[in-house]
């Protein structure tokens, strides 16, 4: 079983979520519900949870004001969160786990599943790239979290050279010649990248950093030369996107 709090200060979303952990997630044990994030601090430090669902936005202190006052956090956290987009990004980019409100059945159980059969719990990098982020709206993502089937690895987006589909996970090739292997598809590391707009699909099996480009090759068969000294193969259906890129 995993052992939850939910906070929220909104009577109505507690309730909510409570039922349709009760009927969606019946391993989830819910122990307690606090309605400010006062008293969610005091139901962590007492019960020591599995799992947290926490709102953001909370009068007196909000959800991310709660973790600060926290030395450690050993569990796992689901955001719920109102529509913002921006706070959205920063959640896609610290890989840390989030539902929109009104939650989504199917959203819900799937985080659930993803909690329970994680290995790891979150690193507390990945809640400093989130809190960064989020106080600091102005400055840019200057890492990304991307995870792995260790963990997580903590880069800059602009380290990387390319990426190249492998069913479900992506092979991430980088300037210092290393490479990661992110369980993640393609397409999620495409939505990944997407703010940095250096980052352009190219082949339904790779994504490149066009900053990275050297060389482009024309004809039927036409490639990017990589500054690794790769070749990178292009679509045709992908080449006129391309193109814009160096008129």
């Amino acid at each position: 079983m995993i052992n939850a709090i939910l906070i929220d200060d909104e009577v109505h979303c507690l309730e909510t979520l409570s039922l349709m952990l009760n009927r969606y997630c019946g391993e989830v044990n819910i122990v307690e519900q606090c309605r400010s994030a006062k008293k969610g601090l005091e139901a962590i430090n007492k019960l020591k949870p599995d799992l947290v669902f926490l709102d953001i936005e909370m009068p007196m202190m909000n959800g991310f004001e709660l973790l600060e006052q926290l030395p450690e956090i050993p569990f796992a956290v689901i955001f719920t969160t109102s529509y913002d987009q921006y706070a959205i990004k920063a959640f896609r980019y610290s890989a840390l786990d989030y539902l929109l409100k009104p939650i989504d059945p199917e959203e819900l159980t799937a985080a659930v599943t993803k909690i329970s059969s994680k290995k790891n719990l979150p690193f507390a990098e990945q809640f400093d790239i989130l809190l960064r982020q989020i106080k600091h709206k102005g400055s840019g993502f200057e890492k990304i979290a991307v995870p792995t089937l260790e963990g997580f690895e903590l880069i800059r987006a602009d380290q990387i050279v390319r990426c190249e589909a492998d069913d479900n996970y992506t092979h991430l090739y980088l300037k210092n010649k290393t490479k990661i292997v992110a369980s993640r598809m393609l397409k999620e590391m495409e939505e990944l990248l997407q703010e940095f707009e250096y980052f352009v699909r190219v082949h339904n099996s790779y994504l490149v950093n066009m900053n990275e480009v050297t060389k482009y090759v024309r004809g039927d068969g036409g490639y990017l030369l990589m500054s690794d000294g790769s070749t990178v193969s292009i679509s045709k259906s992908r080449r006129e996107s391309l193109l814009k890129w160096f008129a």
